[in-house]
């Protein structure tokens, strides 16, 4: 994720990012000019007789505006649901540190056991809503955590601090209260996780996002016809101003519609995961 500063105007007009887009558009850019370019000096040259208008493309332009809105608010609002669902882990696992912190002695055999647990399920949550905990580190995890040996990490280590919660209170570490509190905190974990695969295993409906690339693709083939008599080699760089402001709109909506990316415009899932491991040690020491 980007940080920057909304009020510097200039960052914001210069800033990398543009180029990173305009690089990801300059093929579909390149065709688009080509393809423009072919139908003015066709009309142009060639002085076919055709009236064009912009009338139906104006109402177009209007539906595409209102199709694109909805595009990237369905979009946005799954980043933001995403932002408040990590949100919600970092208070979490806070307050099961800041529990396990005081209800389990400081010369407790398991105490230390319990903070590698609580640091490492973010990095593992992390990694799984990616393209799942990279082998070295399901490796270690495993060792150092002495886990079973799952495919699902998360839930793995949801099951160690499980496990180890029934034997505090076996022993008579904790009490049955104690029990039923730090269940919750942990019951809360999953649901956290859950939600997270919710977003990231349901994407935008199939058939809209298809037909919605299909809308500016028509709308684009079309538009130089509504413009080469009136703009002539002007048509070129107007259709493609036009086609860039679109795709980017789009692509941006493709970007964060699934939030726990690596992409630039992806939640902080690194940071994050970095601050709570820090704030779990520190917790918990």
């Amino acid at each position: 994720m980007v940080e920057y500063n909304p009020k510097s105007w200039l960052n914001l007009l210069f800033h990398s990012y543009s180029r990173y887009v305009f690089k990801r558009l300059l093929p579909a850019l390149m065709y688009v000019t080509v393809y423009t370019s072919f139908i003015t000096y066709v009309f142009y040259e060639l002085d076919i007789d055709f009236v064009s208008t912009t009338s139906v493309h104006s109402i177009l332009g209007i539906v595409l505006g209102f199709f694109l809105v909805f595009r990237t608010n369905g979009a946005y609002d799954r980043w933001w649901e995403g932002r408040k669902v990590w949100g919600e882990l970092v208070n979490n696992t806070r307050n099961l540190a800041i529990k396990f912190s005081i209800m389990v002695p400081k010369s407790h055999a398991e105490r230390e056991y319990i903070t590698d647990c609580i640091a490492a399920y973010a990095k593992a949550l992390k990694e799984h809503l990616r393209e799942g905990v990279p082998a070295e580190m399901a490796t270690e995890m495993v060792e150092k955590l002495k886990m079973d040996n799952l495919d699902h990490i998360p839930n793995a280590i949801a099951k160690r601090l499980i496990g180890i919660t029934n034997l505090l209170k076996k022993d008579k570490t904790i009490d049955q209260e104690q029990y039923r509190v730090l269940d919750e905190q942990l019951v809360a974990l999953t649901d956290i996780m859950g939600k997270c695969e919710r977003i990231r295993n349901t994407p935008i409906p199939y058939s809209y996002s298809m037909f919605m690339k299909k809308f500016i693709f028509t709308f684009i083939a079309t538009l130089p016809f509504a413009f080469v008599t009136v703009y002539h080699y002007w048509t070129i760089l107007i259709v493609v101003l036009i086609l860039y402001i679109l795709m980017s709109i789009e692509l941006l909506a493709e970007e964060i519609e699934d939030p726990f990316g690596s992409d630039i415009n992806d939640l902080p899932t690194d940071i994050l995961a970095g601050k709570i491991e820090k704030n779990v040690r520190e917790i918990m020491d």
